[in-house]
């Protein structure tokens, strides 16, 4: 057995504090901050993220990828994969392979 000298906890007081001041001080400004101030004075703004929000339009397979997953994912129905995939095989997913999602 290896015997530790015991190190006392002093050193590391005044960092550990100053790290915890910091971090209430970020929260409470993000709390307070208004984060929709700038899309209220820029109306454009508010349209191109709404269209930015459609999501994409094809998905990559990747390893371990289910049609069920990645309906999951993508918020796409599987119904709706399947019928914008009609040569994809739901059992057989290659990595890699492009699928449609909109």
């Amino acid at each position: 057995m290896v015997a530790i000298p015991a190190r006392s906890w002093r050193p590391f007081a005044a960092p550990a504090a100053f790290l915890a001041a910091v971090t209430l001080a970020v929260v409470g400004a993000r709390a307070l901050w208004p984060h929709h101030a700038a899309q209220a004075t820029h109306p454009a703004r508010h349209h191109a993220k709404a269209a930015a929000s459609a999501g994409p339009r094809y998905y990559r397979v990747r390893a371990g990828d289910t049609l069920a997953a990645i309906a999951v994912r993508t918020k796409t129905p599987v119904a709706r994969l399947r019928r914008l995939n009609p040569a994809v095989q739901p059992t057989a997913l290659f990595i890699g392979q492009r699928l449609r999602l909109r």
